[in-house]
């Protein structure tokens, strides 16, 4: 039955940001078509929506040929592992995913003539040399090192997704988000935020990489969403940074997650991995004047509300490991 209703394919849509795009198109009276491997993603995060006429899940990756029926007016492009733990462990998939799954997006894109957003990331800057990241600023990526196969994917989905939109004529969008936080997120992924909270919650000592004068800029889930959205039906065709530009220091950090959670135990710090990012700052000029947008919810408020979830969790998920050994990826 054609009820009118746009429809729009989430990939990734299992995952942190794909599940809480999943809600805001619900919401918005959209047909949701959500698509996840779940290698990484928990149907727990969509379970609430399978009830619903217009949400339906295929079970599939997007590196494989996609084939949904029906007209299309709108793919967003979210699978791919997000956090360190994962695209270390799984690299090939990484890539894989940020190369043949955009590639069977766009084309999808192409025969169905929808409009597709893909997500970009703040990543594409790797270790920045500019102050704050401007969407003009090309980068400082070391293509071979351990983080070589996130920030590389990423930066040839762009590539690709900006081939496709000249040559074709394909609609297309380009979102570069920064760190980003809130409930849904996997406790012990390797993100600061999360392996923060989880260790206080388990008791254990706040672990920083490096001597945490590095920064990081935190945006709360909602406010990203509701930049996606804007940029989205927007006309502009080129990367747009949202995220939120208040930015702290590591250590800053890590004494506010201990104010929050009242835990009494200490920092301690460890050596810093290979290539990370010493400063990650949003310069939002663009996405202030294109898109009217700026965040609205601070951390302090972002941080109570993704608190209360962590803290809803069993012992269970929150004893659950997703450790990997990060000394493999120290500068010595």
């Amino acid at each position: 039955m054609n009820t009118g209703r746009k429809r729009i394919l989430i990939t990734g849509a299992a995952g942190f940001l794909g599940s809480h795009l999943c809600d805001r198109f619900i919401k918005d009276d959209y047909h949701v078509i959500a698509m996840d491997n779940l290698i990484t993603g928990r149907l727990k995060n969509i379970e609430h929506l399978f009830r619903l006429e217009n949400f339906e899940f295929y079970h599939h990756d997007v590196c494989k040929f996609i084939h949904v029926p029906g007209n299309l007016d709108y793919i967003l492009h979210f699978a791919s592992p997000a956090s360190p733990i994962d695209y270390l462990k799984i690299p090939i998939q990484t890539l894989k995913v940020g190369s043949l799954g955009i590639h069977n997006c766009l084309g999808l894109a192409r025969v169905k003539h929808a409009r597709v957003l893909i997500a970009s990331t703040s990543e594409i800057y790797g270790d920045p040399t500019v102050h704050p990241q401007t969407e003009d600023y090309w980068g400082n990526v070391n293509p071979v090192g351990p983080r070589g196969v996130y920030d590389e994917a990423k930066r040839f989905q762009e590539a690709i997704t900006m081939a496709y939109h000249t040559f074709h004529g394909v609609e297309t969008r380009i979102v570069r988000i920064f760190n980003t936080y809130g409930p849904r997120m996997r406790l012990n992924d390797g993100r600061v935020l999360p392996a923060f909270i989880g260790q206080a919650l388990r008791g254990e000592d706040l672990t920083v990489f490096g001597d945490g004068s590095q920064t990081r800029s935190f945006c709360y889930v909602d406010d990203l969403v509701e930049g996606i959205v804007r940029l989205l039906h927007s006309n502009c065709a080129d990367p747009v940074n949202i995220g939120n530009p208040d930015e702290i220091t590591i250590s800053q950090f890590a004494e506010e997650i201990i104010k929050l959670t009242g835990t009494t135990q200490k920092v301690i710090y460890k050596d810093l991995p290979v290539d990370d990012p010493k400063q990650r700052q949003p310069d939002i000029t663009k996405a202030r004047k294109l898109l009217d947008w700026e965040p609205k919810i601070d951390r302090a408020e972002g941080l109570k509300r993704t608190y209360a979830y962590f803290k809803s969790l069993t012992k269970e998920e929150l004893y659950q490991s997703d450790h990997i050994d990060f000394e493999k990826y120290i500068v010595r």
